[in-house]
C-alpha cells in the first residue's frame, strides 16, 4: 500500500499547528524587529556622508567667521590688557616692562572712600532702571497688542513714536532736559510758578537726580523693550487664547494665566543680561545729562564718571584698569549667582 503524499502547503502548515501561542508571539516580534532594521551602509556611502557633514559645517563655519573675529579683536585680545591693573603703568617702558605693583591700584581705588559712594550710585540706580524698565514695557506692550486687534495702524504708529528716543544721542536728549530743567528758563519751572509754587535750582539739587535720571532713562531706552516684549507676545499661539475664551476667561485672566507665563523665558533672559551690566553705567546719561555738576555727585556719581574724571586729571592708567577689571568681576559673578538660583528654581536659566 502506497503512502499518501503530503502537499508543500500542507507541510508548511503542520508546524505552526504544533506551535504554542507564546512561541508565535515570540516569532512574530522576531520578525518585526527584523524588519526595522535599516539595511547595513556600505563604507563609501558612509564616506560620502561624512563629506557632505564637512562640507555643511565648513559653509556655516565660513558664515560665522567675521562675527567669531570681531568677537575676538574686540573682546578676548584686549583681556590681556588686564594685567595692567596691577602694574605702575608707564608709556615709555610698555605694558610688560612697566613695574609691578600688585593691589595698590585696587587700593588706592577703596582707600578715599569714593568707591564706595560710587558703586552704590552704579548698583543703585541700574537696579531701579532694570525694575522700571521691565514694568512699562511689560504694561506698554501689553496695551499695543490690545489696540493691534483693534487697529494695527494706529498700533504702528504708537510703536514708531516710543522707538524714536532709542535712536537718539544723549547730546540731543540733554538740550531736552535742559529745556524742561533750567533754573530761569525751564518748562518745569515755569509750571510750577504758575500754580503759585517756587522754581527748583535742578542742578544744585541732588536728590532729584534718581528720579529725573530714571524717567529719562525710561523715555530714551523703553521703545525698544516694548519692541522686544511685544514680538514676545505676538509669539504666542492664538489657539490659546481661543481656547481661554470659550471656557469663559476674561481678557486679564488670559494675560495673568496665558501671557505672563509665557513671557517669563524672555524676562528671565533681559533681567540677567541686566544684573550683567549693573556695575556698567551708561557714561552719556550720568556725565552729559547731569551737566557733570560737582553738586550732583552725591546722587549721579557712577563708577565710569568716577574713572573718566580721575584718568583726566591724574593720567593714572592702571587705577581705570583696576577700576575696569574690578566692574567686569563683580558683574560676571552677579551674573553667575543668579542665574544659578534662576536654574535651581526652574528650566529658563540663561545657561
Amino acid at each position: 500500500m502506497t503512502k499518501p503524499t503530503v502537499g508543500l502547503d500542507q507541510a508548511a502548515t503542520v508546524p505552526r499547528s504544533t506551535s504554542t501561542p507564546r512561541t508565535r508571539r515570540a516569532a512574530e516580534a522576531a520578525q518585526a524587529a527584523a524588519d526595522d532594521v535599516p539595511p547595513t551602509v556600505s563604507a563609501p556611502r558612509r564616506r560620502e556622508r561624512a563629506a557632505g557633514a564637512r562640507r555643511r559645517d565648513l559653509t556655516l563655519f565660513l558664515i560665522g567667521l567675521p562675527a567669531l573675529l570681531v568677537l575676538l579683536v574686540f573682546n578676548y585680545l584686549p583681556m590681556a590688557g588686564v594685567i595692567v591693573a596691577f602694574k605702575d603703568y608707564d608709556p615709555t617702558e610698555g605694558i610688560l616692562h612697566s613695574k609691578w605693583i600688585g593691589w595698590q591700584n585696587f587700593h588706592y581705588l577703596w582707600a578715599n572712600g569714593d568707591a564706595w559712594r560710587v558703586t552704590r550710585n552704579t548698583v543703585l540706580m541700574n537696579g531701579i532702571f532694570i525694575v522700571a524698565n521691565l514694568v512699562v514695557a511689560i504694561g506698554l506692550a501689553l496695551l499695543l497688542n490690545e489696540v493691534k486687534d483693534r487697529s494695527p495702524f494706529v498700533s504702528r504708529v504708537y510703536q514708531s513714536a516710543m522707538f524714536l528716543p532709542f535712536v537718539l544721542s544723549y547730546v540731543v536728549i540733554t538740550g531736552f532736559v535742559l529745556t524742561f530743567l533750567n533754573a530761569d528758563t525751564g518748562i518745569v519751572n515755569h509750571l510750577l510758578r504758575s500754580v503759585g509754587g517756587g522754581g527748583v535750582d535742578w542742578y544744585n539739587s541732588p536728590n532729584w537726580w534718581p528720579l529725573v535720571l530714571t524717567l529719562v532713562e525710561m523715555w530714551k531706552g523703553v521703545g525698544f523693550w516694548v519692541v522686544v516684549y511685544l514680538a514676545g507676545i505676538i509669539s504666542i499661539s492664538p489657539e490659546l487664547y481661543e481656547a481661554a475664551a470659550i471656557d469663559g476667561a476674561s481678557r486679564w485672566q488670559q494675560i495673568r494665566s496665558i501671557t505672563l507665563p509665557l513671557l517669563r523665558p524672555l524676562v528671565v533672559i533681559n533681567v540677567l543680561l541686566g544684573l550683567s551690566h549693573i556695575f556698567n553705567a551708561d557714561f552719556g546719561l550720568f556725565f552729559q545729562v547731569t551737566q557733570n555738576s560737582p553738586t550732583l555727585y552725591p546722587t549721579t556719581d557712577v563708577i565710569d564718571t568716577y574713572v573718566f574724571r580721575s584718568l583726566t586729571s591724574t593720567g593714572d592708567v592702571g587705577m581705570a584698569a583696576a577700576a575696569g577689571l574690578y566692574q567686569a568681576f563683580v558683574g560676571f559673578v552677579l551674573v553667575v549667582a543668579a542665574n544659578w538660583l534662576v536654574r535651581r528654581r526652574g528650566d529658563d536659566a540663561l545657561f
